[in-house]
């Protein structure tokens, strides 16, 4: 289970990706469905930590406030700057312990220096990835992927991939519900693919571009035959124009997209209700179990039973998502 979190600023820590660790776990989201963690920010000096910015941070807690945590995460910072052995002991004590590690960027450095990369596949910016492979040759970097999971280590690119490795951790915990919920609250996608390199051309935003009803459209009806002419009808667009707009607004191709909200929703009843595979592949858009089981595969590299008996959180509002999607139809 994931309740408590702890995030050890560094100096030289990248604002943004401190700020990306407090946007996921540090605000309480229990007003729009989502979770409340848990959530300490501590630095091995409380006061004022310099920042990779013109101004300085002050945070409060020592230490002692990542003791018993359920994920220590270390968010960007000088990768040239010497780690304490006293904050390397935090994170080899985290990981004896079962607790999960999560690093954005480089933040990957700090794991390494802990000796907790050695043997693992792990990644961090595209920038460091050579600089991580020469200073931990026992580690097997990764260049080409947005994030990582390895026996409780996550690890990951550069930047917004840090959101997505958050994202990650909810969901492998929590479940699908839990990580759109916060991503609904943060207006970006609730998955990428993590195996998908760190130029990613498929892109998931919120759709509140010109494009926006016709993205509404098709999450509302996943099981209809979805198609450019279909969709290029409804935009009042030619099927050429419409294409082309449709991957610069979203970056991917209608199918693309479609494919993933497909995947969503089947995820989704997965998790909130008890209906058969078959069912659940037919009112998600793919027709029946077996291109469900396919995309899964594909995908999310488990199944949808897998899955479900990881996720499952059936309960009376099984009716009400039953029901919503009866009336969708």
């Amino acid at each position: 289970m994931l309740d408590s979190v702890a995030v050890i600023v560094l100096p030289g820590v990248a604002p943004f990706e401190l700020g990306v660790v407090c946007e996921v776990f540090g605000i309480d989201r229990r007003d729009t469905g989502g979770p409340v963690f848990d959530f300490r920010v501590c630095t091995e000096v409380p006061g004022v930590v310099a920042a990779k910015a013109d101004f300085d941070l002050v945070v409060h807690r020592g230490l002692d406030a990542a003791a018993g945590v359920d994920l220590v995460v270390v968010p960007a910072y000088g990768d040239d700057v010497e780690v304490s052995e006293v904050v390397l002991d935090i994170l080899r004590d985290a990981e004896a312990r079962g607790a999960w590690l999560l690093s954005v960027c480089s933040g990957a450095f700090a794991l390494g220096r802990a000796g907790l990369l050695d043997g693992r596949r792990c990644t961090t910016h595209w920038m460091h990835t050579d600089a991580l492979a020469r200073r931990h040759p026992q580690a097997d970097v990764d260049p080409a992927v947005l994030y990582v999971e390895d026996r409780g280590v996550v690890t990951s690119a550069g930047t917004a991939a840090g959101i997505d490795a958050c994202l990650h951790l909810v969901r492998r915990e929590l479940g699908a519900v839990a990580a759109a919920a916060i991503a609904r609250r943060m207006v970006v996608p609730p998955h990428r693919d993590g195996g998908q390199a760190q130029y990613i051309d498929l892109p998931m935003p919120s759709g509140d571009g010109e494009l926006a009803p016709v993205l509404a459209w098709i999450g509302a009806n996943l099981e209809a035959e979805i198609t450019v002419p279909v969709l290029a009808r409804r935009a009042r667009m030619s099927e050429r124009t419409f294409a082309r707009r449709f991957r610069a607004e979203t970056g991917t191709t209608p199918a693309g997209w479609t494919a993933r909200q497909r995947l969503l929703r089947a995820q989704e009843l997965l998790e909130r209700t008890d209906l058969p595979v078959e069912e659940v592949g037919r009112r998600s858009g793919f027709g029946g179990a077996a291109a469900l089981r396919h995309h899964f595969a594909r995908v999310l590299d488990t199944s949808p039973q897998a899955y479900r008996r990881r996720f499952a959180c059936v309960d009376e509002a099984s009716a009400d998502v039953g029901g919503a999607n009866d009336a969708a139809s």
